[in-house]
Formats: structure tokens, C-alpha cells, sequence
């Protein structure tokens, strides 16, 4: 069964409350204070039997000008406005401006009813309701029908409710959406239940003992009861007059504006990114930076607009702008939202969000409005894509994309297919199905090579150079887990070695100048003529230019020419290789050798004798035994 909410809409006094009072029997005026003055301060709720079997759930708001924030609220979620007009007044102010906000809202589907026929001449009657009927020729309820209506008689009333009934039936059934979300718009305790929230469902569904998080506080709570039109249910969906009883949560914790959603399924944000339409009857322009007050959902915040492409904002004009709130809210990109000055409070405007959390934006870039106009106007694919690009070098988890673009994972499926078929988005992190877009991917892996490429032209002499300093010096790679991705397919396409931790050009071979194979040649002859008494490396580099001989030092040492036996301390390769064939045969004819056999063979003194040894410790020939060492068996 569908699930409608009816809205009134209309000026003060003009009979909202009695109608619904008339056809449901139920007195939506609950405060004391509305029953004084005779006027609807808060929002009011009733429902209906319709005959073909439908109950229609029905939201009654204040007319008056000092209470249009009420009306927004109650404006959020439904499916058909009546837009109440008293016969003997006609279209008043607070008639057109609740038009606007119902047409700002997108609601697509109403009637209209003509009260207090009652107090009416016949002929007064049909002049107002020609002037309706102009009035109304160019609104979303140009070809709605009206009905004529006395609360105080009767008359109409049967009408009214086979209008309602025909229009329940022809209206498509509402696209529920992946997430539940329900705005609150009253709080109120009751003894025995505790913290009980009331509001319109506005999608998904939500069950008896269900986690949830209330937004934008970032509260969790569980489901303890669910009532829907006052009967006690186990599941409530979409479109449903709903009210939750929240375990463990004080009244004082909520307000109205708040949303309840499904468990960690919103981000609360500071500010969106928007379409904005500047209504035709706004008395000034709009000027960047002006104050405004936005109303989404049953929410209203203080905020700033910035205009992105231009400095002022006519009457009836349309363009992209960014919302910036003084306090934060929770939104899904598509969702409607109205505009109203600060002051005096006049409804200015309004429009759809396009982007639910936004980084703050740059005003007059191309960039930045092209990207705008794809997520207004552009397909699934399109959308998808944008949001991935947003993510820069850092990426985007697949579950993030599905609440930047408000898709269900099934809805997001067949555009992630084609985008990653064209090769356009890449998944990089396969556990956290984190993807880049191929725009950002191929710049890292640009800017991977040309640092590579830079770091052999200022050191030539050196391999390559550590893994992590390539990642430390790689500003678009900085995320281990793309760097990782990157290395991978670079190491794949043969277009880089990775030898251990050292990262190279395959292309790259360390090549000496002219004075550097001179100084190659001159530190080799310094090895081989010191055998095992080589000077100590500090006491050379001072015979050569600037850091020559380290570099070349260096070489040697990659090279297997230079053993590095410690810090400083360096062989010829050959002194070693004779050595250790020496100590080798001495362990195998005698089982072990004193440190002062090791010294008679080596013909040394200790500050050569003691660190060869503990080399061939370290290279796992030898094991010290007591004061002794013998051949470390294999």
C-alpha cells in the first residue's frame, strides 16, 4: 500500500484547522496557547480513511507570517498540498508565499480548496474563484482541481474526499531510498516510555530494536517502540506520519531539526555545495555573502551564501552557489531546501543540494562550476565520477561514494561497472574498495617517475634511492596504500627495480666522470696496497675535491670492490676473499681460533684484527665459542 502525507498550505484564517477538524474529526490545535488565541502556532497532525482503503496521513500548518518556519518543517515529506483559500479573502500574502516554498520543495501533486463558501454571495464566489484560477495558471496547480468547501456546513466535504482518493490513486508510489531518515519535528516525553520524537519518514524503513544515529550530534540510540497514526507497529517506512520511542536519550539531547537515519549513515557538515533559484518576487537582489536562513528538512540555520560566479543575484535568476552554516547540519545530495533573508524573514529562494559535504570552494573558477554542472544535470555515470575525482590522491571508499551521491549499493553498481570498464576510476585499496580517479592516478605516477628521474640527475653515483623517501618526496603519493599500488604496476611494467628498499630507473646505471674514474682508480690502489691495514676512510676524502671520494666510495661499495667491514673501515674485496680463505683452512685443520691466532694470521694490530673478526661473525663464517671461535655450521 502507498504511504501519503497530505500538507495544508494557506494564509491565517482561512480554515485550515476547521477543514481537517471537519474531515477527520481530530482538532489539530493541541497547545493551550493556540486554543486562546484561535490561531495554529505548531504543527498539527490528523489522518484519514479514504475509501478506496488508503489511511492518508495529513500535516497541518500555521498560516500566520510569524510561523512560515513552522510551515517549511511541516512542508518536508509530503506528497499533496491543499493550498486553503477562504472564499471571502482570495489569494492573500501568506497564500503565494506558501506556494513558493511548495513549488521550491518540488511537491508536484495538490488541490485546492475554496473555504467559507458559506459566508459568500454566489456572485462574490465566482469572482474569487476566477482569480484563483488566473492566480494559480502558472504554478504547479494550474490543472489541479478545486473544491468547494464549508467547514461549518458540510457542503464539499464528500467531494473533498473523493478528490483526495482519486489523487491517492493516480500518484506513482514514492522511490523509498537506501537510508532511513526522519526529520523530528517535536520532542516530548511520556511517563512510562521516556523520549519520544515525531516527524514524516522521508525514506527507507526502520524497525523495533534498530540502531540509529541522530544527526547532526552524531548520537546513537535504539528503537524501544514505533507508532504510526497512533497504532503500535513493528516497522515504519517511507511517507508515514511516524513516532519513535529512542532508548536512553534525554528530551534535552534533541531538538527539532534533528534527523533520525540509520546507524553512521550521514556526515553532519558545515557547509554544501547548491543549486539556488532566486524567486521572481524577492524585493532586492542577492548579494554574495549575504546572511540567509536555510530550512532542510525540519532544520533552520543561521547561514552565509556564497555566490560562485557572480557578485549579486537577481530576482528570478538562477545559479551555483555554496552554503556555509554557523552550525552544522545533515543533508543528502537531491534533497530540497528553502531560502529566507535574516531580516526581515521573507522567503527569498531555494533550490537542490548537489553536493552534501564540500570542501570550500574557489568562486569564478571553471573548475569548479563545470564539476558543479555535472552533479546538477549529469547521469549516474557522470555523478559518480565527479565524486571520485573530489577525492583527489586520497580516493574514495565505494561505501563514501554511495553517501556523496546517494545511491544504494545496488543503484551504484552499474555506474562503477562502466567506469572502471573505461578505465576512468581504478580501485587501488581492494580492502577498503578505495577507488581514484584515473585523472589523479596518472599524475601520482608522473610525478613518481620525475622524481625518481630527478633524484638520479643531482645523484648519479647513487643506485637509487629509499622507498620511503620516494613516498616522503612525492607529494600526490603520500597515501602508503596508492604509493604501494603504484610501485607495483611500475615494478610490473618494467618501468622500475625495487632491489630491497632502493628504488631506481630500470634504465638507470651509475656512470663516473673523468675525475671520478680518476679518483676510483686512486682509492683502489689505496686498498689493494693496504691490504688488511687500509687507512680509516676520514683520513683520505681529505686528499680529494668536495664530496668526490664518498661518492665514488659509494660505488665501489655497491659494486662489491669496497667491503664496509664498520663505520669509516673499509677492504679491498680481494683482502677479504684471501682471508677468509686462510681462516677457513686454520678451522678446519684445528677446530677454533683465539683471538691472538686470528692477530698472528691477519699480522694487524687490534683496531684492524677486532673488527675482521666480528665481520666474519657477522657474515656468519665464524661463531664465537667462549674466548674461541669455530666454523658455523651450515
Amino acid at each position: 500500500m502507498k504511504q501519503i502525507v497530505l500538507g495544508t498550505a494557506g494564509h491565517i484564517d482561512h480554515g485550515k484547522t476547521s477543514l481537517i477538524r471537519a474531515l477527520t474529526g481530530i482538532d489539530t490545535d493541541r497547545l493551550k496557547e493556540e486554543k486562546a488565541r484561535g490561531i495554529t502556532i505548531e504543527l498539527g497532525f490528523a489522518h484519514l480513511s479514504l475509501p478506496g482503503g488508503q489511511l492518508l496521513g495529513i500535516v497541518d500548518v500555521p498560516g500566520h507570517e510569524k510561523f512560515v518556519k513552522n510551515m517549511v518543517a511541516g512542508a518536508t515529506g509530503i506528497d499533496i498540498v491543499a493550498l486553503v483559500i477562504a472564499a471571502d479573502e482570495g489569494v492573500m500574502p501568506q497564500t503565494k508565499e506558501h506556494l513558493e516554498i511548495c513549488e521550491l520543495l518540488k511537491i508536484e501533486h495538490g488541490l485546492v480548496v475554496l473555504t467559507k463558501i458559506d459566508m459568500v454571495e454566489p456572485d462574490w464566489f465566482e469572482l474569487i474563484r476566477e482569480d484563483v484560477s488566473v492566480y494559480l495558471s502558472e504554478s504547479f496547480l494550474a490543472d489541479a482541481p478545486i473544491v468547494e468547501v464549508s467547514s461549518v456546513t458540510g457542503k464539499g466535504l464528500k467531494e473533498l474526499v473523493e478528490t483526495l482518493n482519486k489523487l491517492v490513486e493516480e500518484i506513482p508510489e514514492r522511490d523509498a531510498g537506501h537510508l532511513f531518515r526522519l526529520p523530528i519535528d517535536r520532542v516530548f516525553t511520556m511517563k512510562g516510555f521516556g523520549t519520544v520524537i515525531t516527524g514524516t519518514s522521508i525514506s527507507g524503513k526502520i524497525g523495533t530494536g534498530d540502531e540509529v544515529t541522530i544527526y547532526p550530534q552524531g548520537i546513537s540510540s535504539k528503537i524501544r517502540g514505533l507508532h504510526v497514526h497512533n497504532q503500535e507497529v513493528n516497522e515504519a517506512g517511507a511517507g508515514l506520519r511516524t513516532a519513535i520511542n529512542l532508548q536512553g536519550i534525554e528530551k534535552l539531547m534533541l531538538q527539532r531539526g534533528n534527523v533520525v537515519a540509520t546507524k553512521d549513515s550521514l556526515r553532519p557538515t558545515y557547509m554544501v555545495d547548491v543549486v539556488l533559484d532566486h524567486l521572481p518576487s524577492a524585493p532586492r537582489k542577492l548579494k554574495n555573502r549575504a546572511k540567509v536562513r536555510f530550512h532542510a528538512g525540519t532544520s533552520e540555520t543561521i547561514s552565509t551564501l556564497i555566490l560562485l560566479d557572480r557578485d549579486e543575484l537577481n530576482p528570478g535568476e538562477t545559479c551555483f552557489a555554496q552554503i556555509r552554516f554557523d552550525v552544522p547540519t545533515a543533508v543528502l545530495k537531491g534533497d530540497r531546501y528553502v531560502l529566507r533573508s535574516y531580516s526581515p524573514v521573507q522567503t527569498i529562494g531555494g533550490g537542490e543540494i548537489l553536493n552534501p559535504l564540500p570542501n570550500k570552494k574557489k568562486r569564478f573558477s571553471d573548475p569548479v562550476l563545470s564539476e558543479l554542472n555535472l552533479l546538477h544535470s549529469g547521469g549516474q555515470k557522470e555523478v559518480v565520477e565527479v565524486f571520485v575525482s573530489l577525492g583527489r590522491f586520497q580516493g574514495v571508499d565505494e561505501s563514501e561514494i554511495s553517501f556523496l551521491a546517494n545511491m544504494s549499493k545496488k543503484k551504484l553498481a552499474e555506474p562503477l561497472k562502466a567506469l572502471k570498464a573505461q578505465k576512468r576510476i581504478i580501485q587501488f585499496d581492494k580492502e577498503r574498495s578505495t577507488l581514484i580517479h584515473a585523472d589523479f592516478l596518472k599524475n601520482a605516477r608522473d610525478e613518481v617517475i620525475e622524481t625518481i628521474t630527478r633524484y638520479h640527475r643531482d645523484f648519479p653515483l647513487k643506485t637509487g634511492l629509499l622507498k620511503e623517501e620516494l613516498r616522503s618526496r612525492t607529494a600526490g603519493a603520500r597515501n602508503p596504500k596508492l604509493f604501494n599500488y603504484l610501485i607495483n604496476q611500475l615494478s610490473q611494467e618494467e618501468a622500475i627495480v625495487l632491489e630491497r628498499e632502493v628504488v631506481r630507473l630500470t634504465e638507470h646505471k651509475v656512470t663516473l666522470a673523468k675525475d671520478q674514474k680518476k679518483t676510483r682508480q686512486e682509492l683502489e690502489v689505496i686498498y689493494v696496497k693496504g691490504g688488511l691495514q687500509p687507512p680509516y676512510f676520514k683520513e683520505l676524502k681529505e686528499n680529494f675535491p668536495g664530496n668526490t671520494a664518498s661518492e665514488v666510495l659509494g660505488v665501489m661499495v655497491k659494486e662489491g670492490v669496497l667491503l664496509k667491514i664498520k663505520e669509516d673501515l673499509y677492504f679491498h674485496n680481494e683482502a677479504i676473499v684471501d682471508l677468509e680463505k686462510r681462516l677457513v683452512d686454520f678451522l678446519k685443520r684445528h677446530g677454533e681460533i683465539t683471538t691472538p691466532q686470528f692477530k698472528e694470521m691477519t699480522g694487524t694490530s687490534r683496531k684492524y684484527t677486532i673488527p675482521l673478526i666480528e665481520y666474519f661473525d657477522l657474515s656468519q663464517i665464524t661463531v664465537r665459542v667462549g674466548d674461541s671461535r669455530v666454523l658455523r655450521k651450515k
